[in-house]
């Protein structure tokens, strides 16, 4: 577990003047480990990580993340234009979507970015909603389990997204026939892990098959995109992923299938979780204590902040600022407001005494946290923060009000 960025004097001035519950971001852990990718992939030429913007959708972090060196992954209309609105554009944005609906293909084409296709309908579908562009990249679903070793660690035949093997023959010799002149190949097979070898493992597949299907087709392909999945240890025991030897592990596979081929292969990856979600913090204050059946801490923040406890069951460990060397003497379900029984951030988390008026610090919310807000019982989204290299703090987003959750409801034509 990570050390936390800031003691409990320095959350207790931003506290001060930007009210709990707020989620704050370490601009300088992002960066680091933004660093520590680009430079386990330096091998490749053309590494480029495209950051899964539906993790953490904040113009200044994609800004930050731009500036670093990424480009965004897409995959709805309005993370489309909110890559547009801070000046990415191109292909220096991946649109990675499913279920398309025709305007976000419009748009894509607009604005030049890399377009990612799930389905083989999609081709025709793309070719009246907007044109075949010159790069097209391929979703591929091997189907069955996927293994390492004998461990299951994904069931792509059971996901929604990408096409057979069959179907990538068929695409690319349809899409060559349309106009399309290079070819990139991606797959997302495992979500959220940590096993150093899952990487490697999705390389070896995606490389083999870019190499057949050149063969094959004669088509050129010119990227391989490994997509998300690598995770981060959300309890403190667990090992974090070695990076550096997963790019080392994927350049062995490189050198074994791709070079011998003669092609000439960028590698992509469009991390989310793995980049931002260690250097999040929700910072929440303690507001209630009940002892019924069992010990409930009630906290200012709720599921509608971040919503994977409730919906997942997932752990994010739990700081009680101030007390972190005290004894875990108590037993304590956190919980929200909700009107929900799962509105629940820990259930029966060994905690020290905790009290009303203690600050927590709820870790690794960097990813899919805010982001999967939600407003039911009319709750509203926190503010954003970022912690600067200095120390100090700065709202990216502002807490939401009672004004914007009715701004859009109809009160002038209630039915009599």
């Amino acid at each position: 577990m990570r050390s936390l960025p800031f003691t409990k004097d320095m959350l207790e001035s931003i506290v001060a003047k930007y009210p709990t519950p707020f989620h704050i971001y370490d601009e300088a852990g992002i960066r680091a480990n933004v660093k520590r990718l680009q430079e386990s992939f330096s091998w490749n030429e053309g590494f480029r990580e495209y950051f899964a913007v539906k993790a953490l959708p904040s113009p200044v972090i994609l800004r930050l993340l731009f500036e670093t060196g990424c480009g965004m992954d897409c995959s709805s209309l309005t993370e489309l234009m909110l890559a547009r609105a801070v000046g990415v554009t191109g292909h220096d944005v991946m649109f990675s979507s499913n279920d398309t609906p025709a305007n976000e293909f419009q748009l894509a084409s607009e604005m030049g970015v890399l377009i990612n296709l799930d389905d083989i309908t999609h081709i025709d579908f793309l070719a009246a909603n907007g044109g075949i562009p010159k790069t097209v990249c391929l979703r591929f679903n091997p189907g069955g389990e996927f293994l390492l070793g004998n461990t299951i660690m994904g069931n792509p035949g059971e996901a929604k997204y990408g096409m057979t093997r069959e179907q990538l023959s068929e695409g690319v010799k349809k899409l060559m026939a349309l106009g399309a002149e290079e070819f990139g190949l991606h797959a997302f097979l495992v979500s959220n892990t940590t096993d150093d070898d899952y990487y490697p493992a999705l390389a070896r597949k995606l490389f083999k098959t870019a190499v057949e299907l050149h063969e094959e087709t004669g088509a050129r392909f010119t990227f391989v995109n490994l997509s998300g999945g690598i995770g981060i240890p959300y309890r403190p025991y667990e090992k974090e992923t070695d990076i550096r030897y997963i790019g080392n592990e994927v350049k062995r596979e490189y050198e074994r299938i791709v070079t011998p081929s003669g092609l000439n292969l960028r590698i992509f990856t469009e991390l989310g979780r793995y980049i931002t979600g260690p250097f999040g913090y929700l910072v929440t204050r303690v507001i209630h204590k009940k002892e019924t059946h069992k010990k409930y801490i009630g906290v200012d923040a709720c599921a509608c902040n971040l919503m994977r406890p409730a919906m997942y069951g997932a752990y994010h460990h739990i700081t009680v600022m101030g007390k972190e060397q005290d004894p875990l003497t108590n037993v304590y379900d956190v919980v929200g407001s909700l009107c929900e029984n799962n509105d629940k951030f820990a259930v029966d988390r060994p905690l020290p005494r905790t009290e009303p008026g203690d600050l927590l610090v709820i870790h690794d919310t960097g990813a899919h946290g805010f982001s999967m807000g939600y407003n039911y019982n009319g709750k509203l989204r926190s503010a954003e923060l970022l912690l600067k290299p200095d120390g100090t703090a700065q709202m990216i987003r502002r807490a939401e009000t009672p004004q914007d959750y009715f701004a859009t409801l109809d009160f002038l034509n209630l039915p009599l």
